[in-house]
């Protein structure tokens, strides 16, 4: 794990943007394309508004999120509409959408087409996690059913994530696909959790679900 520490915030998302368009750009020159994974919520939403500015071939790279509230996209806690409004505009509009949400099916059910549709583009270039101060990241969340499944060396792409501690069913990247990617950001803001991620290195990932990508990830961190 590497550890980057930023004087405040803005500098760290203009160098963070910075980094993944240089991932982006080099699979781009090397394979012809590239996949990036993004977290929905407000905290990367600085992020999205600087890299929808790069000037890339964002016609050849793939965008999904790392995970989604199983809601139609009029749902105000809708990440893929987040997506839609932040990330893929201005230079961005181009990009691939792979979708984590699909209309008319149970979560468990759309998990396979759902996984289908990732599988052609992994390993992903790149990929930018959040985490909770309950060492949760992506919908990998501590005591929830479906998270052995979910941790498993074999795991399929996309998994339901159900269970009556989350206010709503969802999708979720595993973590052989998050952990597998070329480049791997954690970013994470304030105090608490820099906390959370101090204990989190120590623990399992059953208990810490982070802990799970940590290994390769390089921590974005600020006040």
């Amino acid at each position: 794990m590497e550890f980057r520490d930023y004087p405040d915030r803005e500098m760290l998302f203009l160098s963070l943007a910075d980094r993944l368009a240089s991932e982006l750009g080099q699979a781009l020159r090397t394979g012809g394309t590239a996949a990036l994974a993004v977290p929905g919520g407000t905290t990367p939403g600085p992020l999205f508004d600087l890299l929808c500015e790069v000037e890339l071939d964002w016609a050849n790279i793939a965008i999904t999120l790392t995970d989604e509230r199983w809601v139609p996209e009029a749902d105000p806690r809708s990440n893929t509409a987040l997506l839609r409004g932040r990330l893929l505009r201005r230079s961005a509009a181009p990009a691939r959408l792979l979708p984590l949400w699909l209309d008319g099916h149970a979560p468990e059910d759309a998990a396979p087409l759902l996984s289908a549709g990732v599988a052609p583009w992994l390993p992903l270039t790149s990929v930018v996690l959040g985490m909770g101060e309950d060492m949760h990241t992506a919908s990998l969340f501590p005591g929830t059913e479906g998270l052995a499944a979910a941790l498993a060396p074999g795991a399929p792409p996309v998994l339901a994530m159900l269970g009556d501690s989350l206010p709503e069913p969802r999708v979720t990247l595993t973590a052989p696909v998050l952990a597998g990617a070329m480049h791997v950001h954690l970013l994470i803001l304030g105090a608490a959790k820099r906390t959370a991620l101090e204990a989190a290195a120590k623990l399992r990932p059953e208990l810490a679900p982070v802990r799970a990508v940590l290994d390769n990830a390089t921590v974005h961190w600020a006040e």
